[in-house]
């Protein structure tokens, strides 16, 4: 299947990738893509942008070479309280809100378990992802969190990038994508592009699908009508941050 929708990409803004949004934007376009989200990395990571930067995406055009952009943060999971490196003010701006653990700004690093910190995550109205959560470093109960999931209204992200630089997560990908099947959970699989030329390449995570044959309505993000229907039955509506 084709994902015409990229729910996790990142810019020069955060200072590890590589492309301009105009870049990104353009590369979208030439691959057939609706839309991509632009979803930097929150301030607490050491490269992270500036709140100013999300406060500013207002000034980005709506669509560029034909590719609808929506505007977005990765914000980073700092404790098991669950507690985030964003203010709600900028976070209810936004159209995709994701959310993350990443060891550089996670103070718990060596607790054994960290389903505290996805309870709180998964509780809070203002989150609609659960972004690479395989790490076996950063374990939780999946079926705990995934429950919660469904009943929140969130969803769980299968991230491509993770088969390539996080490989110790892909068995607990495949757990995560399984729970989500059996429980009809939705997901989102994304690329989390750091450079224009891995944008919208989801093809271990899809062979991964495929193998367990996940359904593709359970995709959320296989276009952008998709995922507004989700956030619409969420009570969010996307584009409402305009100039």
């Amino acid at each position: 299947m084709k994902i015409l929708f990229d729910t996790h990409t990142h810019t020069s803004a955060s200072t590890h990738a590589y492309s301009t949004v105009l870049e990104m934007a353009k590369y979208a376009s030439e691959q057939g893509m609706e839309a991509i989200a632009i979803t930097d990395h929150a301030p607490a990571i050491p490269d992270g942008a500036h709140p100013w930067h999300f406060l500013n995406l207002k000034n980005v055009p709506r669509e560029i070479y034909g590719v609808k952009i929506l505007y977005g943060v990765e914000v980073n999971i700092l404790d098991l309280e669950g507690n985030i490196d964003m203010d709600g003010d900028i976070l209810k701006k936004l159209d995709v809100v994701n959310a993350s653990i990443h060891t550089p700004c996670y103070k718990d690093c060596g607790a054994p378990d960290h389903t505290s910190a996805y309870e709180s995550i998964v509780n809070n109205p203002l989150i609609d992802i659960i972004c690479h959560s395989g790490a076996p470093a950063f374990a939780y109960d999946y079926k705990k969190i995934i429950d919660m999931a469904k009943k929140n209204h969130k969803l769980m992200e299968i991230n491509n990038h993770s088969f390539y630089t996080r490989k110790a997560s892909i068995p607990n990908c495949k757990k995560i994508a399984e729970i989500c099947k059996e429980k009809e959970v939705g997901i989102v699989v994304s690329s989390d592009a750091h450079i224009t030329f891995d944008l919208g390449n989801y093809s271990r995570a899809l062979d991964m699908l495929k193998e367990i044959s996940f359904p593709e309505k359970l995709i959320m993000n296989r276009d952008l009508k998709s995922f507004e229907d989700f956030m619409a039955e969420k009570g969010k509506k996307l584009f409402t941050w305009n100039i």
